[in-house]
């Protein structure tokens, strides 16, 4: 009787603790996704925590605080290289006097 008792106690410990490692902080595995993304050389990007279900339009990349939390990606929007403003019709007019 003391075996089994012994016995059902230590699955337990061990299934709760199994369970406990499951839960990464959402801000360790958030650097360690920068740190994947940065390896790739990956650029104009952002990493933002939101609750589990409302990821929108972002792709999710990592599930944290044991599921109940989704980091998403999203590329970031670069500046257009702007062109500096050429008015042609008045550099064809000083071309053509």
């Amino acid at each position: 009787m003391k075996a089994w008792r012994i016995g059902f106690v230590l699955t337990f410990l061990c299934a709760f603790g199994f369970a406990q490692t499951g839960r990464k902080p959402c801000d360790d595995l958030k650097s360690d996704i920068a740190k994947k993304l940065a390896a790739k050389n990956v650029s104009n990007y952002s990493l933002e925590v939101v609750d589990k279900g409302k990821e929108g339009e972002s792709k999710a990349v990592g599930s944290c605080d044991g599921g109940t939390k989704s980091i998403v990606y999203s590329k970031a929007d670069t500046p257009a290289a702007k062109e500096p403003a050429t008015d042609n019709k008045a550099n064809n007019k000083k071309e053509t006097k």
